[in-house]
């Protein structure tokens, strides 16, 4: 396994991170725990979870993820061996079990949120608190365009992100978080969020966790620059584009018991336009002798702005698959096919 400093800390994070969201809905804590043990065996020492998983969010399994990890933590004792990573949710209409889905980063919820997150992990701290989506409306989950949102659209309570700041270094000087992150956030919002701590002396973010892959490269458009000039490390989830990018969903394939056959509105990565592009990048796999799981993600770990590769799997299978694409090199032909590949179909899903 090899190893990244968490943005500007000294921190180190394993370049493979366990994704946690099937645990409780896909998956019994049961698999869970196996999947946790099988992760940390191999040097997968960055785990990273939410309030709102498992996924789909719904209001009977809301927090059951964290839940999971927490019993885990209590039946081993081995938390100290694990960088923990959790989200708070932000607001709307699709986590109204969450907070009356009127969440907010505000000094008065953060301390809720993390409260109850520290109560259900069963730790004293987390190493990485992360803001889920920004609070504000703008252009996440699938929306590649920003336009600006109209005066019904904006909320007239948003909260001040000075006072977010605070609120997080207050949580951070009290010693229950290490180090704090953004997750679906936008160039505008990092740079923000840095400028105001720079500013007002507050805790600098250390990373940003957003959606990378073959099919949706649009992080490297503004923010790998952030990345690399500010030290704010991706995370990057859905690497294999919901499992799309392994390749089981073509010829309009649905396995059972995959992720899209049993939640067919998670389906952003098979349009026509990204089918075309993962028909092309199979080719390219099969061609070289590569799995498209492993190129997919291999990719991913060899990018310079990326501090951790986000997998997730459902079976045992699939993790040990996952967590190998570390020892993959990709040759400069399978990259320039790569890039040619994406020349012909640009960012074909957000």
């Amino acid at each position: 396994m090899r190893y990244n400093f968490l943005g500007h800390t000294n921190i180190e994070v394993s370049e493979i991170c366990l994704g946690t969201m099937t645990w409780g809905e896909q998956n019994t804590q049961a698999e869970a725990f196996e999947q946790m043990d099988y992760a940390l065996a191999q040097g997968v020492n960055f785990w990273d979870t939410a309030e709102l998983y498992p996924v789909p969010p719904k209001a009977e399994t809301y927090t059951r993820t964290e839940t999971i990890i927490g019993n885990w933590f209590a039946q081993n004792g081995r938390r100290e061996e694990v960088i923990l990573a959790t989200k708070m949710a932000g607001p709307g209409e699709f986590v109204s079990h969450i907070r009356e889905g009127r969440s907010r980063y505000t000094t008065a919820q953060i301390e809720q949120a993390l409260n109850a997150s520290l109560q259900r992990l069963q730790t004293d701290y987390v190493d990485l608190y992360q803001l889920h989506w920004p609070e504000r409306p703008t252009n996440f989950f699938g929306q590649l365009g920003y336009e600006p949102p109209t005066l019904n659209e904006k909320p007239d309570d948003l909260t001040l992100f000075s006072e977010t700041l605070e609120a997080l270094s207050c949580q951070v000087k009290a010693g229950k978080i290490r180090t704090i992150g953004l997750s679906n956030e936008t160039a505008w919002g990092t740079m923000k969020m840095l400028q105001i701590a720079r500013e007002m002396g507050l805790e600098k973010i250390v990373s940003v966790q957003n959606p990378y892959n073959l099919l949706n490269r649009s992080y490297e458009v503004g923010l790998a620059e952030i990345t690399q000039e500010e030290q704010v490390g991706l995370l990057a989830y859905s690497p294999l584009a919901f499992g799309v990018l392994t390749g089981k969903y073509l010829n309009d394939a649905r396995p059972e018991n995959a992720r899209i056959t049993l939640f067919p509105r998670f389906d952003r990565y098979l349009n026509e336009q990204a089918t075309l592009a993962t028909q092309a990048y199979a080719q390219l796999a099969r061609e070289n002798d590569l799995s498209l799981a492993q190129m997919a993600l291999s990719y991913i770990n060899s990018r310079p702005f990326v501090t951790a590769n986000i997998i997730g799997a459902t079976t045992m299978t699939q993790l040990k698959e996952n967590i190998a694409s570390v020892d993959v090199a990709l040759s400069d032909e399978v990259l320039a096919g790569i890039e040619a590949i994406h020349q012909r179909y640009t960012y074909p899903s957000p």
